[in-house]
């Protein structure tokens, strides 16, 4: 889904991220591929059934009362649907919608500045909030449960405070980390709603879509093995979607079958138990230590990642998949990760 974005005037206080979107949609453009692809409706928002009926429910039942919808926090792995929920709420609220990245809002101002524009009834969606710094967050707290803003003036005896009232808006905050934002903040939150991974079944029926959304064929057993090696997640389902779509435009006609399904993703990596080259040397570096658990630190040294990447988009997949263990003394191997590492076990090391 593109989202048509309404023209919003020059303001300083405004980080230049934040972007207004009118609750109407244009047909898909395949020049920004990612939102092509977004459901226009929550009625065509595959998986997350209760989430979805929840929302629904929600959003019913405020707009019968005459009330913005309650702050809803969306918490999940990367790539599960926290923005396009975000979008598509303001979308069945009826609602603009204001967008920004908690990382891009340093100082009190930026937020006044997204705040101040709010009507009655917007939705501002922050992405990331757990990395809210906390002199920000401490005046989000104001805004979410007063719907006001306390300003203060000057500084030494003559600081005053001036309170800006704000009209009712509904905050969506989204974040792979719940467990990072403070208790303050999460309990302003109305709504709670985490995203699960989606099964394969889920993720080939929205395979199906963004295929015929791109004009491409593609086969029912190429989906589905596609879906199984997605790692759970929409959005590396349509990345993958996507390079092999090249594929069959050069070499069959426009149409995935499973051969080239398969081709596909070995062509960028991905082998036929859904592993990248960057999660087959995670598991064989851990191999490489005989036995010994690995630190976070040691790990992504040896493999070249960040930390941060490490533990929120390829261990979540590994944990997930019964290959890696993480305890007290570090990231370990199951029985299942030995037998895919061509490396021998400790005890075989000398037989």
């Amino acid at each position: 889904m593109v989202d048509q974005q309404a023209p919003a005037p020059q303001d300083p206080a405004t980080p230049l991220s934040a972007a207004v979107v009118a609750p109407e949609v244009r047909a898909p453009d395949e020049g920004a591929f990612d939102q092509s692809l977004r459901p226009r409706s929550l009625e065509e928002f595959h998986g997350q059934v209760e989430i979805v009926r929840n929302l629904e429910l929600a959003i019913r039942a405020a707009r019968e009362r005459g009330e913005a919808l309650d702050h809803l926090l969306l918490s999940g792995l990367p790539g599960l649907g926290k923005t396009t929920l975000a979008h598509l709420v303001a979308n069945a609220s009826g609602s603009a919608l204001y967008e920004t990245a908690a990382p891009t809002l340093q100082r009190a101002a930026d937020l006044a500045g997204l705040l101040t524009r709010l009507e009655r009834g917007d939705v501002l969606f922050i992405d990331e909030i757990h990395r809210l710094p906390a002199a920000v967050e401490e005046y989000l707290y104001a805004a979410m449960e007063d719907f006001a803003l306390d300003i203060l003036l000057d500084q030494g005896p003559s600081a005053r405070s001036v309170r800006i009232d704000l009209p009712r808006f509904t905050l969506v905050g989204a974040t792979t980390r719940e467990g990072m934002l403070t208790a303050p903040l999460r309990s302003r939150f109305g709504i709670h709603e985490r995203l699960e991974p989606y099964d394969p079944p889920t993720l080939a029926r929205i395979l199906q879509r963004s295929a015929r959304l791109l004009g491409v064929g593609l086969a029912e057993p190429a989906a589905t093995y596609l879906a199984e090696r997605s790692r759970g997640t929409p959005r590396v389902a349509n990345r993958f979607l996507r390079r092999v779509r090249d594929l069959a435009q050069l070499e069959a006609d426009n149409y995935i079958d499973l051969d080239i399904a398969r081709r596909g993703l070995e062509r960028i990596g991905v082998d036929a138990h859904g592993l990248t080259r960057v999660d087959r040397l995670i598991l064989s570096t851990i191999a490489r230590a005989e036995g010994r658990p690995l630190g976070l630190k040691t790990l992504a040294a040896a493999v070249g990642e960040d930390e941060r990447t490490l533990e929120e988009v390829y261990e979540p997949h590994l944990l997930r998949e019964g290959l890696l263990v993480k305890t007290s003394q570090g990231r370990s191997l199951t029985s299942v990760a030995w037998s895919l590492v061509e490396t021998r076990r400790p005890g075989d090391l000398f037989a």
